[in-house]
């Protein structure tokens, strides 16, 4: 194999999912709808979190990181895509791919741990309610969310500075629509132990040890709640879990799937579906999960979407 100056050819090239000329439209339709929706119910989460009073307790605190999480998720892959489309070009810069690779990865570690900070949430909420403002102080909750950032941050450094030593064989052509680690690591011509070791490494501390919280986290809750003889109190007190439940669900089991559709069959193709139901369905997914499940969510969304006509006929108003 030819080996590639890794300063002389600073380009990949992002195959995506077709070349056909006929499907890039529909294509660049679906993916730009996709977006928007994820963008505007992640967005007006956070917006009915912020405006609504009732709504300002951790739970919800958490839930509005997750959200804006989520909003990064997809920002960091889509715009670029859709870009590409548009213009009809598979480049992107070996700058633009390490930042690709370096949100990708902070937001999706981002994801992982805030979904376990909320199952101990919905922990201490069931086995413990009597000390639950104790323990979920606003202190505590803005060190979780903290820690979550900074973790994954932290997390995320070594991943992408170790892509910096590897040289690159002449052909780049990545069969993506976005620079995915695991894809770029097989064009490298250089050893890549270093950067499996690092990977494999930063996903049993920001991916399985969280995963192992929630399942813990769940476990006391599920044999709190059959302690309780009252039918109607577990289900009030299963109610609070659903929605996370089903995000988790959504989330590790996309995740588990892009896994094992890359461990069983090498198809790019099969691959490439599936990190499209991880990276964009999951995120433009969990508004709805929330906001369809949860009626105090539902009722603040009511509440600021009635407010929008106001407030554009102040805005208005004023410039007038």
């Amino acid at each position: 194999m030819e080996r590639g100056n890794q300063t002389g050819v600073r380009n990949f090239l992002l195959l995506g999912f077709t070349e056909d000329p006929n499907l890039q439209p529909l294509l660049f339709r679906l993916f730009l709808s996709m977006y928007l929706v994820t963008f505007t119910g992640n967005l007006a989460i956070i917006l009915a979190i912020i405006s609504d009073s009732h709504l300002h307790t951790p739970m919800y605190f958490f839930l509005s990181n997750l959200s804006f999480a989520d909003i990064g998720f997809t920002s960091t892959t889509i715009p670029k895509m859709l870009w590409n489309i548009q213009k009809q070009s598979q480049v992107i810069t070996y700058a633009g791919c390490l930042s690709q690779i370096f949100f990708f990865i902070v937001f999706g570690c981002l994801d992982n741990l805030l979904l376990a900070v909320m199952a101990y949430d919905r922990f201490v909420a069931i086995c413990h309610p009597l000390h639950y403002m104790v323990i979920m102080n606003p202190r505590v909750c803005g060190l979780l969310a903290l820690g979550s950032w900074s973790l994954s941050v932290t997390g995320s450094l070594p991943e992408t500075l170790t892509i910096l030593r590897l040289s690159f064989c002449r052909s780049r052509r990545i069969p993506h629509s976005f620079c995915d680690l695991p894809e770029v690591l097989k064009l490298a011509c250089s050893d890549t132990l270093i950067n499996n070791t690092v990977v494999y490494f930063v996903t049993i501390i920001l991916g399985v040890f969280p995963l192992s919280g929630i399942l813990f986290s769940y476990y006391q809750i599920v044999s709190s709640i059959l302690r309780i003889s009252s039918a109607r109190s577990k289900y009030k007190a299963f109610s609070t879990c659903g929605s996370h439940l089903s995000v988790v669900s959504l989330f590790y089991g996309t995740g588990l799937g892009v896994y094992l559709s890359s461990a069983i069959t090498s198809s790019s193709r099969t691959s490439l579906v599936a990190s499209v139901m991880y990276t964009m369905v999951t995120p433009m997914l969990n508004p709805f999960i929330y906001s369809l499940r949860n009626r105090d969510m539902k009722g603040a969304l009511v509440r600021l979407i009635s407010r929008v006509p106001s407030l554009f006929h102040r805005a208005f108003r004023g410039l007038s």
